[in-house]
């Protein structure tokens, strides 16, 4: 991607990127092509094998409470009823980025779709079925869908995703840079969870003086 744009870097399982959907749709909405976002993977418990113990649900229901209250967004803890679920984070991070093989925007679509299924709806979105259903839902076919989330390939770029923001020194989610600048580096906008206020002034602000690097 080329020119001053975002970066997002994200994962359809972290309860404070569902929290930050609101501020990335409002920033989308703003700012449109004149700051495209690019949505990175971060990979945030991807290849977990093994059941949630109880102790772990009741501190993940803590954990969801907090983002809640904080973010006013909707949580249904149903999802953590099953007793054999697995929080396995690469399955929804593979569908995402198998919808942005489409374009950014129908990712960021996706991101946010995979993440109101799982939060807001109680659904299993480590589960393939689920996946290709919601991606029905944003006009993808489903069977060629839910076939495509086995490849090989698929996950192997998925796992990419997963080093470029290890190497970016991301260590949390959701974090918002944007760039690159006139020297090539990359500003910070938000590392963790911030409001939209904030954050849509501080852009305006760097807007106003930055020069972007020379195509």
């Amino acid at each position: 991607m080329e020119g001053l744009h975002f970066i997002f870097f994200a994962d359809p399982m972290c309860s404070w990127c569902w929290g930050f959907a609101p501020v990335v749709s409002a920033l989308r909405r703003r700012y449109g092509e004149v700051l495209p976002m690019r949505l990175v993977m971060g990979g945030l418990r991807p290849g977990t094998d093994a059941p949630m113990t109880a102790e772990a649900k009741a501190q993940m229901r803590g954990y969801w409470a907090t983002v809640a209250q904080t973010t006013g967004q909707a949580f249904d803890d149903a999802v953590l009823e099953d007793g054999g679920f697995i929080y396995d984070t690469d399955p929804g991070a593979r569908a995402v980025v198998l919808a942005r093989r489409t374009s950014q925007g129908a990712a960021l679509d996706y991101l946010e779709r995979a993440q109101r299924a799982f939060y807001a709806e109680g659904r299993d979105i480590t589960r393939p079925g689920t996946l290709a259903d919601l991606a029905a839902e944003l006009g993808f076919d489903r069977d060629a869908f839910g076939a495509a989330l086995a490849e090989d390939g698929l996950r192997q770029e998925t796992w990419r995703d997963y080093a470029i923001s290890q190497r970016a020194g991301v260590t949390g989610f959701p974090t918002l840079i944007v760039g690159p600048k006139a020297d090539g580096t990359y500003a910070m906008v938000s590392q963790g969870y911030a409001g939209a206020g904030p954050i849509v002034s501080a852009i305006d602000a760097m807007l106003a003086t930055v020069r972007p690097a020379e195509a």
